[in-house]
């Protein structure tokens, strides 16, 4: 084998090397954003879900002043 032989082998296999770390490293990143995506998709769903209680309670604090403003009302009268 001749030098010029040599240096292409371990130019190749420097290549195949670099070639492997970059593929693996992109696998985990990309494990990592299907993971952050599904936390993502977890906490939107938590926040619809925390509006939606927090609307309700709203409303119901709504009907529970209105009830007592009506109580107060008659009451004075």
């Amino acid at each position: 084998m001749t030098q010029l032989d040599d240096a292409k082998g371990k130019v190749n296999s420097a290549l195949s090397r670099l070639e492997k770390m970059v593929e693996q490293r992109l696998r985990e990143e990309t494990a990592r954003a299907d993971e952050l995506a599904t936390k993502l998709a977890t906490l939107e769903r938590q926040y619809e879900e925390l509006k939606r209680v927090a609307t309700d309670v709203e409303t119901r604090l709504e009907t529970a002043m209105t009830h007592i403003r009506g109580l107060l009302a008659a009451e004075q009268r």
